[in-house]
């Protein structure tokens, strides 16, 4: 299922089938969390910037429109006309970030709705049913997710209940895909390795999970508060003690410079809201470093986006004109700049395959840097 085709040092690149199609890593799934890009992209576009796996939400997708309709109308890649790889995330990530609305229980926790307030319970064999009604290609563990920065004293029972958290996910997941009416029966469980920033432990509870047996593995809690030389820590310390031979994850995670520096920690699996949110603010990323189209100097600057950029908005429009689409508030600017930002992503993801194909990754990652840390 998940075959490692070249390596350099650490850095991985392979291939992972699944019932969706095979995915080339490392990949950077690009996020929909309402089975949606923001910036009004759809799924033929998606295709059109190369996207290979798409990302949506879990409690998003419960809280509205609700993963039983999703499941009446045929699942998730029916629903949003997309046929390749689709990662759900557990929900588990809201437990950190609505955390006034929430409180933590053994069993699992209770949330208010943020949209409407209602009550709602989710704990590890919700969170699985909802996936498996979404039926996804990717299940991700209920998990609890702790600040980067919160007290030892409280990470440390909170890494032992995501473990059983996850002893849970796996047995109801078992259940689920032997279910007449599952619609994905080969959907696939990641678990997620938690600890914060304390290296020790992260890799106990990687040791401890790695004996379980999943389809992959998650690096989670980075992203949340710590600095980007504590993140590179703890993935030189924790993705060791992860198997050698499944995917690894690293959630939420970030901007090019990041990437690059996961891939050389071995991370296969990448996602983050940069390219849509910062595309939809007029932010691009270029490979001679960003730039933010809302400056005065674009305002007559008929080149594209970036000279070579094969993305549909260097294709066939101007600096000038997309700048005056976002001054004018027109819903375009804003998609013609995701549907870039998109593009530089996933074509940089394709850029880091055939570097390590070829075994001149550092070399690649280098001049990427450097280019992109140019002052514009």
């Amino acid at each position: 299922m998940y075959k490692i085709i070249s390596q350099e040092g650490r850095a991985k690149r392979a291939s992972f089938e699944t019932v969706h199609g095979t995915i080339q890593t490392p990949v950077f799934m690009n996020v929909g969390t309402v089975a949606a890009i923001k910036g009004a992209v759809s799924t033929k576009d998606l295709e059109e910037v190369k996207c290979q796996v798409e990302l949506s939400n879990t409690y998003h997708l419960h809280v509205r429109t609700g993963d039983k309709v999703i499941h009446e109308l045929g699942g998730l890649h029916r629903f949003m006309n997309w046929q390749r790889p689709i990662l759900t995330d557990s929900g588990g990530f809201q437990v950190f970030s609505l955390s006034s609305l929430r409180k933590i229980k053994e069993e699992g926790v209770y949330f208010n709705s943020h949209i409407d307030g209602r009550k709602i319970f989710m704990g590890p064999e919700e969170s699985m049913e909802i996936q498996s009604n979404l039926a996804s290609t990717i299940a991700m563990a209920f998990d609890e997710c702790p600040p980067a920065k919160a007290e030892r004293d409280y990470v440390k029972p909170s890494v032992e209940r995501t473990t059983r958290w996850l002893e849970r996910c796996q047995k109801k997941m078992a259940e689920l895909n032997q279910k007449e009416e599952t619609i994905n029966k080969n959907q696939l469980l990641f678990g997620i390795n938690q600890g914060a920033i304390y290296t020790d432990l992260r890799i106990e509870h990687a040791k401890r999970i790695s004996e379980m047996n999943l389809d992959g593995y998650a690096v989670g809690g980075l992203a949340v508060g710590e600095t980007h030389e504590e993140m590179y820590h703890v993935l030189e310390e924790t993705v060791p003690y992860l198997p050698k031979d499944k995917p690894t994850y690293l959630m939420g995670v970030g901007t090019p410079a990041n990437i690059l520096e996961g891939v050389e920690r071995g991370i296969d699996f990448f996602d983050c809201v940069y390219p849509t949110r910062n595309g939809r603010h007029g932010h691009l990323y270029t490979n001679q470093g960003k730039i933010n189209l809302f400056n005065a100097k674009y305002e007559k600057d008929m080149r594209p986006i970036e000279e070579g950029c094969g993305c549909p908005a260097c294709r066939h429009y101007s600096r000038a004109y997309i700048r005056h689409l976002l001054k004018a508030k027109e819903m375009l600017g804003m998609r013609l700049c995701v549907l870039h930002n998109l593009y530089f992503y996933n074509t940089m993801m394709e850029e880091i395959r055939t570097s390590l194909e070829e075994g001149n990754f550092k070399a690649y990652k280098k001049a990427k840097l450097e280019g992109m840390n140019q002052n514009r």
